[in-house]
């Protein structure tokens, strides 16, 4: 059983309480378990899909695990934070985003044109 990894931003001490009983704390807001099946990642994961109510706008948690028959090989779940999409291309996570003002559209466009034809 691969290393499982909860991620968490800005959330109540209830969560970090949990986590704390089931995981190892390696880093404010980041817990580990190397041994994590599927059965207790489930249910912890149904845990903090319960307590979602608790979270504010900016908070929000990321699970990783090992799962090879996901993009890459890697489990993704959130819940809040991050607003990201991530969607599965050829077998990988990428993460879409939004342009910003800062981003010419036609300069990206002239750019992946130029990585094609070299």
């Amino acid at each position: 059983m691969p290393v499982t990894l909860i991620i968490t931003r800005n959330t109540p001490d209830r969560f970090h309480g949990f986590l704390a009983s089931c995981m190892l704390e390696v880093a404010p807001g980041v817990y580990a378990s190397p041994r994590m099946g599927r059965a207790v990642r489930e249910r912890v994961w149904k845990v903090m899909q319960d307590w979602m109510g608790f979270l504010q706008a900016d908070s929000g948690l990321v699970l990783l695990w090992s799962d090879q028959d996901a993009p890459s090989g890697l489990g993704v779940l959130l819940i809040g934070w991050p607003k990201k999409e991530l969607v599965d291309q050829e077998g990988m996570w990428l993460t879409l985003g939004q342009l910003t003002q800062q981003h010419d559209i036609e300069e990206l466009e002239a750019l992946a044109h130029h990585d094609e034809e070299v």
